[in-house]
């Protein structure tokens, strides 16, 4: 198996030798799938590497079913739907085991104009990760993401309209290796072909949902955790469905619980040197607390970039281990905050994000929030102990509709993203809600056909 990550030279090497003969050139959308091109290995070497490729602009303005959308100033019928520049980051450069013959790159998009595309949900991040470098800090991430398999094909999920799909397991099988070891050929073809793409694999465990398991991965850079955690959710789908099975990363497929996305940041210095951990209360250091506070003080308001679909908010229900409450606690699952780690190890883990979550912009709004408590030096509250569902605390956005006026009236937001980054993501969620307002659902027919 190639080696991670790939030099220019040894995939050379490769193509020479007939072991590689395609190149995915892939960038991350705003709903955050890998979207690109398959280019012949030899192309790629000989013209992709030193002129980039380009792919219509209206890649970040459609909704999610690819369908044009008014609104956006940044890609129009009115200007014509031209072109990006997809310009390959040859650190990302890796082979993709469970696809023959085939090597991946994701890009870094430009206008054709040059300099790079503000909205574009990995400059979204560059740009707050160089607002961290200017404090002589940098960000480490890890994304914890559930998924549903089910022993139906995507085609035969299709034509079923979604219902009536068989789980891969029949019942909760939450750490259970009996539960597990029923889908152990799928999960393990999963580990091990993340493992040849270049990321760390941890562990598999199963979930409270029917068919519902988490495959977790080392944390790493920022930048980097967000590449693979795009990898990943393409490459777990192809996998499934090269077994004959489908996988659903949708933040409420159903009433029971739904897909969570935790996400785990820590700080560190420049130098590698954590700045988390001190002498205060908990064990926090100065920069510490306000970090935390700042993740309360904004919590509210940029909520969309963690919840970002008319689904994401069927998820917050009490008692589900999805959060409602906007708190912080100790390992306290109940919160939308929980404090985990110590020492080295010290870190907040966000359990708002569902598995729907563009990981770039819920990173970024993680480290807007941040730097907003660190310097304003929020103070901040008491830990939470108990059950944070019922402790009256404020709480998190319950529709989408309210989640973007919140953001919408976000100075943090537009202070730190630019009013061009939060006007885009506004307008893909008026979208959205838009769509979901004009459509009769299965629940409407059922209570209304009849007896109405």
């Amino acid at each position: 198996m190639p080696e991670t990550p790939l030099t220019v030279d040894r995939l050379r090497e490769l193509v020479d030798r007939g072991e590689v003969d395609t190149v995915l050139v892939a960038v991350t959308d705003m709903q955050g799938r890998l979207q690109g091109k398959r280019c012949a290995a030899r192309y790629f070497l000989e013209e992709v590497l030193a002129h980039a490729t380009e792919a219509c602009d209206y890649l970040l303005a459609v909704d999610v079913e690819m369908n044009t959308v008014a609104g956006y100033s940044s890609s129009s019928w009115d200007s014509g739907y031209g072109d990006f520049v997809l310009r390959p980051d040859l650190a990302t450069l890796r082979p993709l085991p469970w696809l023959e013959g085939t090597a991946l790159v994701l890009a870094d998009l430009e206008l054709v104009s040059g300099g790079p595309v503000p909205v574009s949900p990995r400059q979204v991040l560059r740009r707050q990760l160089d607002r961290l470098a200017e404090r002589d800090l940098t960000a480490f991430v890890g994304t914890e993401l559930e998924f549903i398999l089910f022993d139906d094909t995507y085609e035969q999920a299709w034509d079923a309209g979604y219902r009536g799909l068989t789980p891969g397991n029949r019942y909760n099988v939450d750490y259970s290796l009996l539960g597990t070891g029923r889908v152990e050929p799928v999960l393990r073809a999963i580990r091990n072909g993340m493992g040849g793409a270049g990321l760390y694999v941890e562990s598999a465990k199963g979930e409270c949902n029917p068919g519902q398991h988490e495959i977790a991965f080392r944390y790493t850079d920022a930048l980097a955790t967000c590449d693979n955690h795009s990898i990943y959710k393409t490459g777990a789908k192809e996998i499934a469905a090269a077994h004959g099975k489908s996988l659903t990363f949708m933040a409420k497929y159903d009433s029971r619980e739904g897909n969570s996305c935790h996400v785990h940041l820590s700080l560190r210095g420049t130098d590698g040197t954590p700045v988390m951990a001190g002498d205060g209360p908990h064990g926090f250091s100065p920069l510490m607390e306000h970090y935390l506070a700042g993740q309360l003080a904004c919590l509210r308001e940029l909520t969309y970039f963690f919840a970002p679909n008319i689904n994401s908010y069927k998820r917050f229900a009490e008692g589900s281990f999805a959060p409602t409450a906007v708190a912080w606690g100790v390992d306290n699952r109940t919160c939308a905050l929980r404090v985990v780690g110590h020492g080295p190890s010290l870190r907040v883990e966000n359990r708002v994000p569902g598995g729907d979550v563009n990981q770039y912009l819920a990173v970024s709004a993680l480290i807007a929030a941040g730097l907003h408590g660190i310097e304003n030096e929020l103070p901040l509250e008491d830990a939470l102990t108990g059950n944070a569902y019922a402790s009256g605390r404020p709480t998190v956005p319950r529709t989408l509709r309210d989640a973007a006026a919140l953001l919408d009236g976000s100075a943090v937001a537009r202070a730190a993203f630019g009013d061009d980054v939060v006007d885009h993501y506004l307008n893909a969620a008026r979208v959205e809600q838009a769509a979901f307002d004009a459509a009769v659902t299965d629940w409407e027919r059922v209570r209304g056909f009849e007896r109405l």
